[in-house]
């Protein structure tokens, strides 16, 4: 059974506009690399041939991906799924610490997940804590760093 890959609407949309660069601009691009390293002959010593080659093999390797990951997709929407009393998946959520710093994260599926930009999965350590949780809550993580406790300050 094919694994079901969670994606909120902006999310999915990222992927389809991916998708359609790979496969209609990068394949395009590769195709002509392809081609001007053809002319160049001899193919077993020709280093910008294998390049390409290589760089086809990855694009094509991320095109299948992207399609296998929309076709399996469920989206997350908010069309009432999503309540803002409870932290679910498509949730902001403000999180504080006992030391009184404040974290806005989004809960994503893992595919969407970047930490930096504030997103994170709801199979990560805080993200899989968070879940269920209401405004005022308090819960802990245990962290590689150690155990850290956090209160739902607010939930959009």
């Amino acid at each position: 059974m094919p694994q079901k890959h969670i994606l909120t609407k902006e999310g999915e949309k990222k992927l389809k506009e991916e998708l359609d660069f790979l496969t209609h601009q990068k394949r395009a691009e590769i195709a002509e690399k392809l081609k001007d390293a053809i002319s160049f002959g001899d193919l077993s010593e020709n280093a910008a041939y294998s390049r390409a080659k290589e760089e086809q093999a990855f694009i094509e390797g991320r095109i299948k991906e992207i399609e296998d990951i929309l076709r399996n997709a469920q989206i997350i929407t908010d069309d009432g799924h999503n309540k803002k009393d409870i932290v679910d998946i498509g949730s902001v959520v403000v999180l504080e610490t006992k030391d009184g710093q404040r974290r806005e994260y989004k809960i994503v599926g893992k595919n969407e997940a970047d930490p930096l930009g504030g997103k994170i999965s709801n199979e990560s350590l805080i993200g899989k804590a968070v879940l269920g949780k209401r405004a005022g809550d308090r819960f802990s993580v245990l962290t590689p760093k150690g155990e850290t406790e956090y209160v739902v300050k607010e939930i959009r």
